[in-house]
């Protein structure tokens, strides 16, 4: 059997809105805090995934973008494996390293996300990048089903009286809504429930250096904040925003050339794909976390901390079931009895979460790491869990059907 794989050292930069900053200074920026972390040198480095989804539509850069975002770095010359698999993107590049590695081709190799998602002179390219996460065809119908629906409820409300503030927003959200409400109907889950998991993840990301939105919020201030689609408000709903993150993977053999590192082994590595519904496959994530169980010899009984991918409030609840923290149906209960909460038996999202941390698409499962490694290192602050040694990372991409199309969850055990 290959020996194990371990994350020697991570690096990122607070995820936030930088109009200012361009990919190649992001990630530029993440690489000398990775640096900082570990006294890897560049020229050590064999073999580079770099993550992105939107630099093709947003500047053209379609083609080499990690040739182009690592090379003015001097990480040239090695095999840089470009990867685009909508949000899930950071972690399928962290997959393709540890694949390598644990294969024996190489020693110690990068994963690199970075994005730019703001672009404020045209938000309208913004939120198509976020449809193009989707079948095309599929989302655009939806979308234009979903401004019929929400026209006729506006003006339905505006004449009894009863009118909202509302806010753009991206197709994703329309889809996450519909699934709460599908939620909701099947299994009693409650607006409120929804509440309880954004306010625990401000909470955390008020806490959090690296988070976009680093403010307190109380459940009722979630419950009372601007209508994006029912139920979902707009503190329940990830931010856009740019960023950068990074990691260095290496063997077991690797290892021994830094004693003074502070290494997290991989127990667990695992990429997922979608399916229509009429495919008899069983959803993604159930497939996906049973799988990286078996792998990793654990059960979700094990666990001490995980990240999971909430673009929403209920995307984490959904998250709970299908990664097996609580049983089908149970996940507004769960959440609200405290089990997810720092100190509760499992916390969630002690970063704040995609809806606090951001959500950078093609950097934002590299952050879930970086947070987690953090923990298991006991160098979170105050926002730690206490004897944290066993850690799931869960991180989603894209829709196909109803479902997600990628899916990577990792497994990562204290040394």
């Amino acid at each position: 059997m290959a020996d194990d794989v371990f994350i020697l050292g991570v690096g990122m930069i607070r995820f936030k809105k930088y109009p200012e900053k361009s990919i190649k200074q992001m990630t530029a920026e993440a690489m000398q805090a990775l640096f900082e972390d570990v006294p890897v040198d560049k020229d050590d480095i064999e073999a580079a995934w770099f993550s992105n989804s939107g630099w093709g539509m947003s500047q053209m850069q379609h083609c080499i973008r990690g040739q182009v975002a690592l090379s003015p770095l001097g990480i040239q010359g090695i095999p840089i494996t470009n990867v685009e698999n909508a949000c899930a993107g950071a972690s399928t590049a962290i997959h393709g390293a540890w694949t390598a590695v644990k294969a024996g081709l190489y020693d110690i190799v990068l994963a690199v996300g970075a994005e730019k998602v703001y672009f404020p002179e045209d938000k309208a390219k913004m939120f198509e990048g976020f449809a193009s996460g989707a079948d095309v065809e599929f989302v655009h119908g939806m979308i234009a089903a979903f401004q019929a629906d929400a026209a006729r409820k506006a003006a339905e409300a505006k004449a009894e009286g009863k009118e909202k503030k509302g806010g753009g927003h991206t197709a994703f959200m329309d889809i996450y809504a519909m699934g709460a409400r599908m939620h909701m109907k099947a299994f009693g889950t409650t607006q409120r429930q929804l509440a309880v998991i954004a306010a625990k993840n401000h909470h955390c990301g008020s806490m959090n250096p690296m988070a976009q939105y680093q403010m307190d919020m109380t459940v009722e201030d979630v419950l009372e904040d601007y209508q994006v689609a029912y139920p979902l408000t707009r503190a329940m709903c990830a931010p856009i925003g740019d960023g950068s993150a990074a990691a260095i993977i290496c063997s077991e053999r690797a290892l021994k050339r830094f004693p003074d590192a502070k290494p997290v082994r991989i127990r667990a590595s695992v990429l997922a794909s979608g399916s229509l519904p009429d495919s008899g496959l069983e959803g993604i994530g159930n497939r996906a976390s049973r799988r990286a169980y078996e792998v990793a010899g654990l059960g979700p009984e094990d666990l001490d901390v995980a990240e999971v991918h909430d673009a929403t409030a209920f995307g984490e609840l959904l998250q709970y079931e299908e990664m097996g923290f609580c049983p089908e149906g149970e996940g507004g209960p769960f959440a609200e009895s405290g089990a997810t909460s720092l100190g509760g038996k499992l916390p969630v999202n002690p970063s704040g979460g995609l809806e606090c941390r951001g959500h950078p698409i093609g950097a934002s499962g590299l952050a879930q790491t970086y947070e987690l490694v953090t923990q298991l290192r006991g160098a979170a602050g105050p926002r730690q869990v206490e004897g944290a040694r066993i850690a799931l990372a869960e991180n989603g991409g894209g829709f196909i059907g109803m479902g997600e199309a990628a899916m990577c969850v990792h497994i990562f055990e204290k040394v």
